[in-house]
């Protein structure tokens, strides 16, 4: 039984030239009709689109646990911009998702809509939703999480075997809080479930099929649409693909990723000498950078210290529009420890950092198998013989080591009974590494992979704005084209700063 204090959380007391295949646009089967999800005013905090066009928003009841249909429901908040052509036009819905786990969605149905190629606009509703656990939809709540939002936090590498005792302490305490926060609820916030909750809204909606644009995590949440429900899906697009990996497997090859690029900034930065000052050799700038996180660690600036910085850190190295910012801050610093350039804009112990932090880990835990203690401390070692001070801030499966839910089987992607996927990916990409999307094409057979070669940041269709990419991606949506073979396309490189 879920506790009074997680059903108030949860809201439950609420009731280029390309050849190839032609997709059809009709359904391979008709679904059971459903009852219709009314739309109408969206929260303040969703953007309102140009007009004349509009948002409009609603909310889905489902089950929490669909073995019991008759039991708890959650109310799951969705979104829709309306496609602007005419309705000769009109291919269905496109549900997109931004990615995470933990990320929500609400709003992305009109910032990623705005960012679309026209014809798509003109061709689709553009759907987006909260997933369970996420945003105002059933939002997951670990309390503290040992103290993950404490500023400044312990530093996230840990260094001989005390340390490393108190890092599987902390992810110990982790676990327990969301055992404590999130409840009875801890296996019904997957993956899986949030495949059911699409077909649930595609079922609302009336239409036979979906269309579905997924990014980084939205790639494996359609993967598992797609394993569930392989005659629902109409045309698929996984843009920065997670591979078919175990979440802490994903995770590791991420962290070796990250150091790759990391060495890549370096050496960029050295090569911009005269811009930003921190030495004309990649060796240099390395040392620049261990002088500023080796003095954040030992002396944290108004609580930003080693956690802080690495978490700035994360997240630059995955866009490389956020390189220049990152060398001003390191040059800050060692001009005048000052840390206001390498703070971000968001706070992390906002309530919607909270929200994600806690959903994130939630989903991992319930999607797939936990790595050992042992495991993980061996790995540790290993990433630091590499690197001495590795980035391990996406680490955020090694808590399912400690889980209170131990899922005996991982989550099913892809299914030969799909019709072919479109897959983008950056060549570069440290966040989702082009080794996933290889790896998850053997699942979604007739599949072709769009790699967007020369560039190095995460988020690739409707982002980068790349012709190439963009066009294969919005022929396929709108003509069904898949393209005869893989197609390449030419990245811009480097940044200039």
């Amino acid at each position: 039984m879920i506790p009074l204090p997680t059903l108030r959380r949860l809201g439950l007391l609420c009731a280029l030239t390309v050849t190839g295949t032609v997709l059809p646009a009709g359904p391979a089967h008709a679904a059971p009709p459903a009852p219709a999800l009314r739309f109408g005013p969206c929260p303040q905090s969703v953007p309102t689109p140009p007009a004349p066009e509009r948002v409009e928003c609603g909310r889905l009841s489902v089950p929490l646990d669909r073995s019991r249909p008759h039991g708890i429901r959650i109310d799951i908040a969705v979104s829709r911009v309306r496609a602007s052509g005419p309705a000769s036009e009109r291919r269905g819905v496109l549900l997109v998702n931004p990615g995470g786990p933990g990320g929500p969605g609400l709003g992305y149905a009109v910032t990623k809509r705005a960012k679309l190629p026209e014809r798509v606009r003109r061709s689709y509703d553009v759907i987006g939703f909260d997933p369970r656990g996420t945003g105002a939809s059933a939002p997951a709540d670990c309390g503290r999480m040992g103290g993950l939002f404490d500023g400044p936090g312990r530093d996230p590498v840990p260094v001989g075997r005390t340390a490393e005792r108190r890092y599987l302490d902390d992810l110990r305490r982790i676990a327990n809080d969301c055992a404590r926060g999130v409840g009875d609820a801890l296996p019904f916030l997957s993956t899986t479930e949030t495949a059911r909750d699409m077909d649930a809204i595609r079922a609302a909606l009336d239409e036979p099929r979906i269309a579905f644009l997924g990014v980084s995590y939205g790639t494996y949440l359609g993967a598992a649409y797609a394993a569930r429900f392989p005659q629902r899906v109409g045309r698929l697009v996984l843009d920065s693909v997670v591979g078919p990996w175990e979440w802490y497997d994903f995770d590791l090859r991420q962290s070796r990723a990250l150091l790759r690029q990391r060495a890549v900034f370096f050496s960029w930065v050295a090569r911009h000498q005269e811009r930003f000052g921190l030495g004309a050799r990649a060796a240099s700038v390395r040392a620049a950078y261990q002088r500023v996180r080796h003095g954040l660690g030992r002396s944290p600036v108004n609580g930003f210290g080693a956690a802080e910085f690495d978490r700035t850190v994360y997240r630059a190295l995955g866009r490389t529009e956020r390189w220049t910012g990152l060398a001003d801050g390191l040059r800050a610093y060692l001009r005048d420890g000052s840390v206001g350039p390498l703070r971000p804009a968001e706070p992390f112990d906002g309530a919607a950092a909270r929200t994600y932090e806690a959903a994130n880990r939630t989903v991992k835990c319930a999607d797939g198998r936990a790595p050992d203690p042992a495991r993980i401390v061996a790995d540790l070692r290993r990433l630091r013989r590499s690197d001495l001070r590795p980035v391990l801030t996406g680490m955020e499966a090694s808590v399912c080591a400690y889980w209170h839910h131990r899922p005996a089987h991982r989550t099913p992607l892809g299914s030969p009974a799909a019709p072919p996927a479109l897959l983008i990916a950056s060549a570069h990409d440290p966040v989702t590494p082009l080794a996933g999307a290889r790896a998850l094409r053997h699942r979604l057979p007739g599949s072709r992979l769009v790699t967007l070669h020369h560039d190095y940041s995460h988020g690739v269709f409707a982002s980068r704005g790349n012709d190439c990419v963009d066009e294969a991606a919005a022929a396929y949506l709108v003509d069904g084209t898949v393209p005869g073979t893989d197609v390449d396309c030419r990245g811009p490189g480097l940044p200039t700063p």
